[in-house]
């Protein structure tokens, strides 16, 4: 259980990084963009995604 807290929160803080590197690299200038036209949007949306993905790579333990 903490294993898998831990390993989730890594994969927030990774893809929050990763968000926030992506809005300063390719961004949308025009504004029109949902997620990548604001800094917050982008880290937030990659702060979930990495979440999500860091969570699917923890075994659940086995019922008996």
């Amino acid at each position: 259980m903490k294993k898998a807290i831990i390993v989730t929160a890594i994969g927030v803080i990774l893809g929050a990084i990763a968000g926030y590197l992506y809005y300063l690299n390719i961004g949308c200038d025009s504004g029109t963009c949902a997620i990548t036209s604001k800094p917050l949007n982008s880290t937030l949306y990659g702060g979930l995604m990495g979440g999500l993905v860091f969570n699917m790579l923890v075994k659940s333990p086995k019922k008996e």
